[in-house]
């Protein structure tokens, strides 16, 4: 449980920062090289970088390097965890608000 509670810290810190949302979001059309992914935002390359490498980190993107280009995709497994986290929360939430649904109704019912 230890290591899942770090990975699901590591994959929200990840996705914390808009820049690394929007590279998630260019790479569900697909793979991309690291100058590809870098071409839209206004920052130099090694910075750029390190916001890769965090998503690495978190396991929601993979890279493979051929020759001196290095290119991304999404690691579907990432994302899935943070799901069925969300999932989970979700499902206690809605049973609460159920909860509380009925004992308001009960409760203006006895009145």
């Amino acid at each position: 449980m230890p290591n899942e509670q770090v990975r699901l810290d590591q994959i929200f810190q990840a996705l914390a920062d808009p820049t690394r949302r929007k590279v998630i979001e260019r790479l569900v059309s697909g793979s991309a090289s690291t100058s590809e992914l870098a071409k839209p935002f206004d920052m130099a390359l090694p910075s750029f970088t390190q916001h890769l490498a965090v998503l690495e980190r978190a396991g929601l993107v993979t890279s493979t390097k051929k020759g001196r280009v290095r290119t991304y995709r999404l690691a579907p497994l990432g994302l899935q965890a943070a799901d069925g986290w969300l999932a989970e929360q979700r499902r206690l939430w809605e049973r609460r608000l159920d909860q509380l649904d009925h004992f308001l109704t009960t409760l203006k019912e006895s009145e």
